[in-house]
């Protein structure tokens, strides 16, 4: 089974650094990216990828609100919170949004992956 996933950054360079390290992975599958929180929902709708990274800080709408927006219209899309922002009051905003997971972008690619691997199994259970 291969996990379907859908960036969401603001910043180009890092949605392009995102599909190099996902793009190698013989079970990540990106399907598409957004730019800001109102494509990431349009495209959440569209493309229902198994797993989502939320940028937190994105135009038009934050990544919480649309995490929010997501996770109330599309319970079974799994969304890891991506942030640089290193502290628990993102985290738990994310969290409390419908994310299932928040990790850095200080984290190491590692710790990125087991988190897109973990949501992709529990999407696969639903």
């Amino acid at each position: 089974m291969r996990i379907s996933v859908l960036p969401a950054d603001d910043h180009a360079i890092v949605r392009e650094g995102l599909k190099g390290v996902l793009g190698v992975e013989p079970d990540i599958q990106i399907v598409g990216e957004a730019a800001h929180g109102l494509e990431a929902v349009e495209l959440a709708a569209d493309l229902h990828p198994d797993v989502i990274l939320m940028d937190v800080s994105l135009p038009l709408l934050t990544g919480v609100e649309a995490t929010s927006a997501i996770h109330a219209a599309h319970p079974d899309i799994r969304i890891i919170g991506l942030s640089m922002f290193d502290d628990r009051v993102h985290a738990q905003e994310m969290r409390d949004a419908g994310a299932v997971e928040y990790v850095t972008r200080s984290a190491p690619s590692s710790e990125l992956l087991a988190a897109i691997r973990r949501a992709g199994a529990a999407a696969a259970r639903d």
